[in-house]
């Protein structure tokens, strides 16, 4: 599949202003704007309860510890759907003329499965059995909003889904803390890892229409993102923060023969090569556009990194100054512009 160098965000934006993360997202990204989460709303509006608000016939609530399954929706869950609403209708109210491709995003089932409590207060990731079934409730969910994203942007051309995974390497290391803190769950076998996200990745391509294909990324901004397991699950794109120091593009590194193969495979990249938070000095175009180019010792041309690649910040922005954000993705867009002529 060819594609131009073109830049998008991670998903999450600071402040509270959902037509402003709007304005902002279509004004500085129009090649591939994303529906902007905006988590400083408070309870509800962070990846977790957005990802709670998604599933069918599962209910969650907020205990001290953090969110908790519950027998039925209550006041979170309530929050949660209308902080969705809202970010749905301020998206109608921008992409009715929007054409090209649009970018939303939803937590991952590995991750969910590492944040959601069962109802006696153990993290679902200690019982592979219900981690199976919050997969196929959130798999549901995401078909229905995937068809509610349609009807409400019209006239884009595809919507990608970007599936957050940070706590991925986490569960199959065996490192994610039980409910407790006191001890470390189990690690996931990676092959069981792979089947579980291949078949909601699996469901999503499913939802492809005559017009549309219905691709997926991944995102995980981990240094030790496992860019194979996430190619082989059939993720279109590998979403990754390449400043980290276990995925640095400008250092040779194991992860080498992973980047290689994603590229020869077909696997677009999305690369976060810039700061996620304002740095002493900002980095320029030329800078940036240097990491990327990096790659090119793995005996890729420019235009083949070009075909490839998605220009990103590292990670969401949420922590970020409004300022910040606006200039990240202005950084983000033009890399890719220079990119693009790079190839050219």
């Amino acid at each position: 599949m060819q594609r131009t160098p073109r830049a998008t965000g991670i998903g999450s934006l600071p402040g509270t202003d959902v037509g402003a993360a709007h304005r902002l997202v279509f004004d500085e990204l129009p090649d591939l704007p994303f529906l902007p989460e905006l988590p400083a709303r408070g309870v509800g509006a962070d990846m977790a309860g957005r990802g709670t608000a998604l599933l069918v016939d599962f209910y969650a609530e907020v205990q001290p510890s953090g969110w908790r399954l519950a027998d039925r929706p209550g006041r979170d869950a309530r929050r949660a759907a209308a902080f969705l609403r809202q970010d749905l209708d301020s998206l109608e109210e921008n992409a009715q003329d929007f054409t090209g491709t649009l970018k939303v995003q939803a937590v991952g089932p590995w991750t969910l499965a590492a944040t959601l409590e069962l109802r006696h207060g153990d993290r679902m990731l200690s019982d592979l059995g219900a981690v199976r079934e919050l997969a196929e409730s959130l798999t549901e969910g995401l078909k229905l909003h995937l068809a509610e994203i349609r009807k409400r942007a019209p006239r884009a051309g595809q919507v990608l889904l970007q599936l957050d995974e940070p706590a991925l390497p986490g569960a199959l290391s065996g490192t994610v803390p039980t409910a407790s803190g006191f001890g470390r769950l189990r690690a996931v076998d990676e092959p069981v890892a792979r089947e579980l996200l291949a078949k909601v990745i699996q469901a999503v391509h499913a939802t492809a229409t005559d017009a549309a294909a219905a691709p997926v990324a991944v995102h995980c901004c981990a240094s030790d993102v496992p860019i194979d397991l996430l190619r082989t699950a059939g993720a279109d794109y590998v979403s990754f923060d390449a400043t980290a120091a276990g995925a640095a593009l400008d250092t040779e590194s194991p992860r080498d023969e992973h980047l290689g193969e994603a590229i020869e495979s077909g696997t677009g990249l999305m690369l976060g090569v810039v700061p996620a938070l304002e740095p002493p000095r900002a980095p320029g175009v030329n800078q940036l556009l240097d990491k990327v180019l990096s790659l090119t010792r793995l005996g890729f041309s420019p235009k083949q990194l070009a075909e490839a690649i998605t220009i990103t910040p590292t990670c969401g922005l949420a922590g970020a100054t409004p300022p910040w954000a606006r200039q990240a993705l202005v950084l983000a867009r033009r890399t890719a512009d220079a990119l693009a002529d790079k190839a050219s």
